[in-house]
């Protein structure tokens, strides 16, 4: 196994416009409803990533035709709530939590059996947090001796709606019984204790299915049916937080970041870099597909830490290693808590994040549910990302404030959000370059 590892040169800045990656999480949910509409959905802007590729490939295996990705183009050709077919052997799902969960739910209802695969990371991540709520729905799914993939899922069950009060606030599970309930007899309501994003629900009415909301309850009736259309995928704004955050720490830059999703079940990480000081503002605030969208401008400006708010704690999950290299950069201390969910994604990103920063001198201190920072003076040193994207990059935009060099290993990873990120950062300042090491 090849190690992909990032070597960057201490300082910089970062200037010019930018339009990052198309956003993950709506590339995936354009890819199953499309599959699952009557008639052809033209996709533009989808993530040509390894992650939303999973997505693609698994539909494909299930008798879909999909022209493309090309320069970001799909084309599907819907075969309707009923018309998957059996794959011909495990869908192969990567590094993609999304596409598992999500797909849980959606193949709980369908007549044959399916078995979802994934790599090492994604093979020690929990499942039960969707298998159980999808049992008491009707559906029968086998997982291994500790809740985890991976997945058999058996078909032919005849699934019900059912009332669920999820105990921690996940759009990935919420999607997923809210896929399930589709197919269900009756409703199906998902009760959530905070805001998660809400792409599902957007995206289903984009698609003509009717969403019942209600303060922090989401309800769909089973069996209705799903109409093919046009879907524009915005920039990542979890992508766009490692730049973000590059140009508030580094002294001279000043970036515009084009065309990004600013939904506000997701704009948590622009809070909480405000509320530290940061010079940021949206521009050319505007809808496409469904989708608020703006251009955000971002230059330099001193940092503070701050206590985070538990509150933007769901509305800035996948953002926090960013958000921690700018608490190290911060002058003062910066504290998180309610956030134990960074402990089950790709890394314990929680532990990683404190370890590299330590590497690199600042005082970092995990919790159980949180960190404390005590922001200073970064040096350089040789990092493990753990083979987690988020943090690989995070700690590229480190290099911006060091005093020596920052070299990371297992940056493969990357290619699953963001494939083009080391040319786009190179381009803008970022004195990074990559190379395949042999292992």
């Amino acid at each position: 196994m090849n190690n992909t590892v990032f070597r960057l040169r201490p300082g910089g800045r970062l200037r010019g416009r930018l339009r990052v990656a198309s956003d993950k999480s709506i590339s995936h949910r354009s890819i199953m409803f499309g599959a699952l509409a009557e008639g052809v959905t033209e996709v533009e802007g989808f993530l040509e990533g390894a992650d939303s590729l999973a997505t693609l490939a698994a539909f494909r295996a299930m008798g879909v035709a999909i022209e493309g990705p090309e320069e970001g183009r799909v084309s599907i050709q819907g075969v309707g709530m009923q018309g998957l077919r059996p794959p011909p052997g495990p869908l192969d799902l990567g590094n993609s939590g999304t596409s598992m969960r999500l797909l849980a739910g959606l193949l709980a209802a369908q007549a044959f059996d399916t078995t979802l695969v994934g790599d090492a990371s994604l093979s020690g991540r929990p499942m039960r947090r969707v298998t159980e709520p999808l049992t008491r729905m009707g559906a029968r799914i086998d997982t291994s001796e500790g809740g985890t993939a991976p997945l058999h899922i058996h078909g032919g069950q005849h699934l019900r709606g059912i009332d669920y009060e999820m105990p921690m606030a996940s759009a990935q599970v919420k999607s997923c019984l809210l896929l399930a309930g589709l197919y269900a007899e009756g409703e199906t309501c998902v009760g959530e204790p905070g805001i998660t994003r809400d792409h599902t629900e957007r995206m289903l009415q984009a698609f003509g299915y009717p969403v019942q909301k209600n303060g922090h309850r989401v309800c769909v009736q089973g069996g209705g049916g799903l109409r093919a259309t046009r879907i524009q995928v915005p920039a990542d704004i979890s992508s766009a937080a490692f730049f973000l955050v590059g140009a508030a720490i580094a002294p001279g830059s000043d970036v515009l970041l084009q065309e990004v999703g600013v939904n506000p079940t997701r704009i948590g990480v622009i809070d909480i870099l405000q509320r530290m000081g940061a010079d940021l503002t949206l521009l050319n605030q505007r809808m496409a597909g469904g989708e608020p969208v703006a251009d955000i401008r971002i230059r330099s400006a001193p940092l503070r830490g701050i206590a985070i708010p538990e509150e933007l704690v769901p509305l800035a999950i996948d953002e926090f290693p960013a958000i921690f290299v700018a608490a190290a950069c911060a002058e003062g201390t910066t504290v998180l808590t309610g956030a134990e969910e960074l402990r089950v994604k790709e890394s314990d990103r929680i532990q990683a994040m404190a370890d590299g920063l330590q590497i690199l001198g600042i005082e970092a201190r995990p919790t159980a549910d949180g960190i404390v920072i005590e922001g200073g003076q970064l040096g350089g040193g040789r990092i493990d990302s753990q083979h987690d994207h988020r943090i690989a990059m995070a700690f590229a935009m480190a290099a911006l404030r060091a005093t020596d060099e920052i070299v990371i290993d297992h940056c493969d990873n990357v290619a699953t959000s963001f494939p083009n990120f080391v040319e786009l950062a190179a381009a803008s300042g970022l004195g990074i370059s990559s190379r395949e090491m042999g292992q």
